[in-house]
């Protein structure tokens, strides 16, 4: 099962019912647990799940809806009652998008109104966890062509001193549908057991963030261990990030 046969999978699935059980839905779930992609995608249908199920509990139920139903599945053979039926349910379902649409708009706008800062946290997340880098090497042009090839923004302008600092490969990560181009790179110092990094440089169209920075300053950001200077430059964002203090990230620009 690769990637896209997963989310196909996950589609159906609903989180805290017993979809799980599935076989292929299980297999899926397998997968996304170790894939960063999937989990960033699975995280957001989970999310659009739950939002529109918050929905569905605040519909209240017609008076006499159960009488009604029992009474029509005791005659439903009768022809003179199908029309009724039908005008009932096409009368449930437009009253469910009634009250459903302003919760999803609500829903979806309220989730990108600090889009910024949700955008820098999940990268931090990204590069503080155990990520697995999509290719594995110390060739910048190799990286750019890989991110080009897969349409992730490779068009990218990295100051000075970050153009002399090695890198180590790059992944393409997922933020609500969006890609963003991961390129890894190695200050020098020694790395723990498994870490082919330490300090990481996120790029995204500018035009899918809110509440970004203004292309005149830059932003720095303590996250949990990691900071994290950010900046914009033409039509990219761009989010550097390292353990350490504003001066640890602040060398590379």
């Amino acid at each position: 099962m690769n990637c896209d046969e997963a989310k196909t999978i996950l589609l159906l699935y609903r989180p805290g019912t017993t979809d799980a059980d599935d076989p292929e839905i299980a297999e899926a779930l397998a997968l996304a647990s170790s894939d960063p992609e999937l989990t960033s995608w699975l995280d957001a249908h989970c999310a659009r799940q739950e939002a529109l199920r918050s929905g569905f509990r605040q519909i209240t139920a017609p008076a006499g809806l159960k009488e009604q139903i029992i009474t029509e599945q005791a005659a439903k053979e009768r022809p003179g009652l199908r029309r009724p039926r039908m005008v009932f349910a096409a009368a449930v379902v437009v009253a469910a998008m009634v009250i459903l649409t302003p919760l999803w708009l609500s829903y979806r706008n309220n989730s990108g109104a600090d889009s910024y800062a949700n955008l820098r946290d999940s990268m931090a997340s990204v590069a503080l966890r155990d990520y697995r880098m999509d290719l594995v090497t110390n060739h910048p042009d190799s990286i750019r062509a890989f991110l080009a090839q897969k349409a992730a923004p490779a068009d990218y302008v990295l100051p000075a001193p970050l153009e002399e600092t090695a890198v180590t490969g790059c992944a393409i990560e997922y933020w609500r549908g969006v890609k963003v181009s991961m390129i890894c790179f190695r200050t020098g110092k020694p790395l723990a057991p498994g870490k082919q990094s330490d300090l990481w440089l996120f790029v995204v169209e500018r035009a899918a963030i809110r509440n970004a920075p203004p292309a005149d300053q830059r932003r720095f950001d303590q996250v949990s261990r990691l900071g994290m200077m950010t900046w914009t430059a033409g039509d990219k964002l761009y989010l550097l990030g390292t353990e350490g203090s504003e001066q640890a990230v602040r060398k590379y620009l």
